[in-house]
């Protein structure tokens, strides 16, 4: 803040959404954890538990992880950008390798059933979120973290990296619903019609995963309350806009 005065607090709101997002990601992986538990026998990374496996990590990593690793500018607002950067880059680093292992456990257990892969929407929309999640990731890093691209590169780079950012979210969330379904149609596809409680939960989760990705969006988009340059960004942005040919430098992400 201005004469040494503490940094203002964020902007009316904010907290709310992040504290609810946060809630609705914990209770979603609790009612994974209870769906797999309770209906589909636990998970194990040998014998026919494996595949249980997947649907735990891919929520826990291209949701829960990838939601909060979204959201990184929003919570920390008065932090160097450098160490936020690298928090944010850590945390989707982390959900790729959560994904990596949901993903191996799927191609394991279908081989050991003799299933034949990547032949459903589910499979298409996941290995696609998840192959461009990779590339999203690589190139964040190549841009933003690692050896100085650019000032006038990154600037040009960056609406493209926010924008698929929240465009891969929502394709993994709809790539997870699309898995429910299919696992509620492969498991109890004669008794689903009948509101029975594995369904019922199932169905439950499907829309936990819709709120989540709805709250974490609008705090997302919402304009006011992206993070604020801090000053030494803003004077070192002011070099950067002498330095090349009268760009602007942009605000915060």
């Amino acid at each position: 803040g201005m004469d040494g005065a503490p940094p203002a607090a964020g902007p009316a709101g904010l907290s709310a959404y992040v504290a609810v997002s946060q809630l609705l990601g914990l209770t979603l992986l609790a009612t994974t954890g209870a769906w797999l538990g309770r209906y589909r026998g636990g998970v194990a990374w040998h014998g026919h538990l494996q595949f249980n496996i997947h649907p735990l990590c891919m929520v826990l990593g291209m949701v829960f992880l990838q939601g909060d690793a979204l959201l990184v500018y929003r919570v920390f607002r008065h932090e160097a950008k450098r160490s936020t950067k690298a928090l944010h880059a850590l945390l989707h680093g982390l959900a790729l390798l959560i994904a990596l292992v949901g993903i191996v456990a799927v191609f394991e257990s279908h081989r050991s059933k003799g299933i034949p892969d990547m032949y459903s929407l589910h499979s298409w929309c996941g290995m696609a979120a998840f192959v461009l999640y990779l590339l999203q990731w690589l190139l964040g890093c190549g841009f933003f973290l690692l050896p100085r691209a650019s000032f006038s590169l990154r600037s040009r780079y960056k609406p493209q990296h926010v924008f698929f950012g929240i465009a891969l979210f929502a394709l993994s969330i709809t790539a997870c619903l699309l898995g429910i379904t299919e696992m509620l149609l492969f498991n109890i596809s004669d008794s689903y019609s009948r509101f029975v409680p594995e369904g019922v939960l199932a169905n439950t989760l499907g829309v936990l995963l819709v709120a989540f990705g709805l709250v974490v969006g609008y705090v997302l988009t919402r304009d006011d309350w992206k993070r604020p340059p801090l000053a030494e960004e803003l004077a070192l942005s002011m070099d950067f806009k002498t330095l090349t040919e009268g760009e602007s430098p942009g605000g915060g992400s």
